[in-house]
């Protein structure tokens, strides 16, 4: 069976199993999940030291994942530990801030990121230009409150974060706006059924490019299809 990893950087087990379970929703039949939590850390990132303090991890957890995987996913929006990750394995690994600003990006649309960590708004808009897609982003929009209380009450979290959304796309220009989190996995599939306008899921777009890497023959196929 095809297995995918999917890799918290930060140490809340609750975190994981909500991950999990939302790339579990976005794979065919026979393809299975596994979800693994650093051993330590903080149980959510809110800064870019943080941020970097967990790619380390993200490595050792990608490579001893990489006996078992067929593609592994790092779920921290900042995608710590990515590109060495990739430089010591030969299978497909995609981070959630990168896919969700491939697949935001696409056509040329502009993309602002709704989120609840103003201390990693830098990392967010390093990525954009690492990737070439600063002239597409409109920059980041934040919650009010405290981001660890907020995670604590998801209909606040999710009413702060359509706040953000509509901010992103009344006041910036954005056409399409990123959940910025994988802690928000949930409250992003939300604001996906609540809101008219084009919101990106981080995890689940990491899961359909990770299949599409994956499966390189099979995405053509369904592209001459349509």
């Amino acid at each position: 069976m095809t297995h995918i990893v999917i890799i918290n950087p930060n140490t809340s087990e609750a975190t994981t199993a909500m991950m999990t379970d939302i790339a579990r929703q976005s794979v065919p039949a026979g393809i299975s999940v596994e979800g693994v939590t650093a051993a330590r850390g903080v149980p959510m990132i809110l800064n870019g030291n943080e941020l970097a303090a967990s790619a380390d991890g993200v490595v050792q957890m990608g490579l001893t994942a990489a006996s078992r995987a067929d593609g592994i996913i790092v779920s921290a929006f900042g995608d710590p530990g990515l590109e060495p990750l990739r430089q010591m394995t030969d299978i497909p690994i995609i981070g959630i801030c990168e896919a969700s600003m491939l697949e935001a990006a696409f056509g040329g649309r502009r993309f602002g990121i709704a989120t609840v960590t103003p201390d990693l708004v830098e990392s967010f808009a390093a990525k954009a230009v690492s990737l070439g897609l600063a002239n597409l982003f409109t920059g980041t929009r934040l919650t009010s409150g405290d981001p660890i209380s907020l995670s604590f009450e998801p209909e606040r979290l999710q009413t702060a974060l359509a706040i953000a959304v509509k901010e992103c796309l009344d006041f910036d220009g954005a056409e399409v706006v990123i959940i910025g989190g994988g802690p928000l996995g949930r409250a992003a599939a939300q604001l996906q059924q609540q809101l008219s306008a084009p919101v990106i899921a981080p995890i689940e777009s990491a899961t359909k490019l990770l299949l599409k890497r994956m499966f390189p023959l099979a995405s053509v196929a369904a592209s001459l299809a349509q």
